[in-house]
C-alpha cells in the first residue's frame, strides 16, 4: 500500500488470505515518497518467493502501475476511495488504463477482500489444498444465501415480488 491511511481497507485482504492459510508481506511502499524502494521491492518479490502482489493505491494510484512495471509476477490493484480520491472513480482508472504489456488485475473500490479471493485463485491453479478451500468459501457462501432466502420465505416473502 502506498500509505499507512491504506490500512483500514487493505487489512481487508489480510484477513481474507489468513482465512486461507496463505502466508503475506504487508508495507508501505510509496511510488512517490520511496520511489527507490518501491522498484527494489517489486524487481526482488519473484527471489523472495512472491507469487502475487496486492497493491492498493488512491487518488492517481501509482502503485500497483508502477509495481507491474518491475515485476512479471501478477498485480492485483485495489482502488481505494481516501480522503484525496474521487470516489475512488480515478484510482480504479488508472489502473484498468495500462499500457499493453503491464496489466493490472483491478478489483473493485475498496474491495482489498476480493483482491485477496483473486490471489488465493491464482495460487490454487497448482495448489489442491487452497483449490478445496476456495470450494468450501464458495460454499459458506451459498450455504449463507440459502438461509436468507429461508428467513425471508419465513418471513412472508414471496418469489414473483
Amino acid at each position: 500500500m502506498g500509505s499507512k491511511s491504506d490500512l483500514k481497507t487493505m487489512s481487508g485482504a489480510a484477513d481474507v488470505l489468513r482465512q486461507f492459510g496463505i502466508p503475506f508481506e504487508i508495507t508501505l511502499v510509496s511510488p512517490h515518497r520511496t520511489p527507490h524502494r518501491m522498484v527494489e521491492y517489486a524487481e526482488s518479490a519473484r527471489k523472495r518467493g512472491l507469487r502475487v502482489l496486492i497493491a492498493g493505491g488512491g487518488g492517481a494510484a501509482h502503485l500497483p502501475g508502477m509495481v507491474a512495471a518491475f515485476t512479471t509476477i501478477p498485480v492485483i490493484g485495489v482502488p481505494i476511495n481516501n480522503t484525496i480520491s474521487i470516489q475512488g472513480l480515478d484510482s480504479i482508472l488508472s489502473m484498468i488504463q495500462m499500457p499493453a504489456g503491464v496489466p493490472v488485475a483491478t478489483v473493485g473500490i475498496d474491495s482489498a477482500a476480493n483482491a485477496a479471493v483473486l490471489a488465493t485463485q491464482m495460487l490454487a491453479i497448482h495448489n489442491a489444498r487452497l483449490a478445496d478451500a476456495l470450494e468450501k468459501y464458495r460454499t459458506t457462501l451459498k450455504d449463507r444465501v440459502m438461509r436468507t432466502i429461508e428467513e425471508l420465505r419465513k418471513g412472508g416473502f414471496q418469489d414473483d415480488v
